[in-house]
């Protein structure tokens, strides 16, 4: 753990920073590129790899988390590890296959390994379009077994989500909330930690809360913003968020105290809290998982399963329409928290 941080803190530098001692040796000199490309001018290779990258974060880093800016400043650290720091136009097959199997070598998992894959990507085709480069993007179609070494992670069986929630009422404090809320709703983390006061409506006939974007947390995809029905210890949650909280306030005030919601200290506190009541392979992103499970065995549709958790349906057809009723969810998401 320290020393992928270390790692991590030293690829940000060196992509920062062009100037650090030693960095001649990752990085060629620009001039050295000023060549012209085959049908083009040298201005067809583009900004430089770092240049690139900040970019890419003026246009596309509005209400994003820390995470998306580290994950992208470690790609580009990467690269510049194993290609220099160059115009992007400048960067071949030969890099972008180094680049995957030089952190095949350092032993990350696929999945991990196509998520830097596809940060590169993005800030390649970003680039690209944006100045009209004549050149084709090198990562674009990079061979990568994703499943290498992943480990399965496996939902939180009903007995131990029914453990974890006594617990949520007995401790009864902020960090117990959330987990409860996410445990009979199925939110991802993140949704759920960024969400205001003035997101949950407790007064009318079924109880809802609004996952909705803002400017301190974004959403995962345009699916994901959804209203959702407050049922079993969720519905609690929430009434000890509302009575708890002044309308406008954020519902968790803790991971809320900076411009974006800081959802990776949410995370490291509550799975070390949760350690004692689930499997090794389970996490508190597991509950997604065991949502899903939960609307299976009762037989909820997919589509309907898919609404309630923010995934992404399939089909022309499901981009028609405002979807399901509340009314429906509820009763679904109702048979599916049942006590067992």
């Amino acid at each position: 753990m320290a020393t992928a941080k270390l790692e991590e803190y030293w690829h940000q530098l060196r992509v920062a920073n062009p100037n650090l001692p030693g960095v001649h040796r990752l990085k060629v000199a620009r001039d050295a590129y000023r060549e012209p490309v085959k049908g083009g001018t040298a201005a067809d290779l583009g900004p430089m790899l770092s240049e690139a990258m900040e970019e890419y974060f003026r246009h596309k880093g509005k209400a994003k988390s820390k995470v998306f800016f580290n994950v992208n400043r470690r790609a580009c650290g990467y690269l510049v590890d194993v290609a220099g720091d160059k115009e992007l136009g400048s960067y071949t097959r030969v890099d972008a296959l180094a680049f995957r199997d030089g952190l095949t070598k350092k032993g990350l998992v696929g999945s991990s390994v196509g998520r830097l894959l596809n940060c590169l990507t993005a800030v390649f085709n970003f680039n690209v379009q944006e100045f009209a480069l004549n050149f084709q993007n090198p990562f674009s179609g990079v061979y990568l077994d994703k499943k290498a070494g992943v480990k399965k992670r496996q939902s939180i069986t009903t007995k131990q989500i029914q453990k974890i929630q006594e617990a949520c009422r007995h401790e009864d404090d902020d960090i117990r909330w959330l987990v409860a809320l996410i445990s009979d709703t199925g939110m991802r983390l993140a949704e759920a930690a960024g969400l205001l006061h003035d997101d949950f409506d407790l007064t009318g006939k079924i109880p809802v809360v609004h996952v909705r974007p803002n400017v301190w947390r974004g959403l995962k995809t345009d699916s994901s913003t959804r209203t959702l029905p407050l049922v079993g210890q969720s519905l609690w949650a929430a009434q000890r968020i509302f009575s708890s909280t002044k309308q406008g306030q954020f519902a968790f005030s803790r991971y809320n105290k900076g411009v974006v919601t800081n959802s990776n200290s949410a995370s490291a506190s509550i799975n070390k809290w949760l350690r004692p009541f689930i499997d090794e392979n389970c996490s508190l992103h597991s509950f997604r998982h065991s949502m899903r499970d939960r609307l299976r065995a009762v037989e909820c549709p997919s589509d309907i399963v898919d609404q309630i958790g923010g995934w992404t349906t399939s089909g022309i057809g499901q981009a028609y329409g405002g979807g399901y009723p509340i009314v429906v969810l509820e009763k679904w998401l109702t048979e599916a928290v049942k006590p067992q």
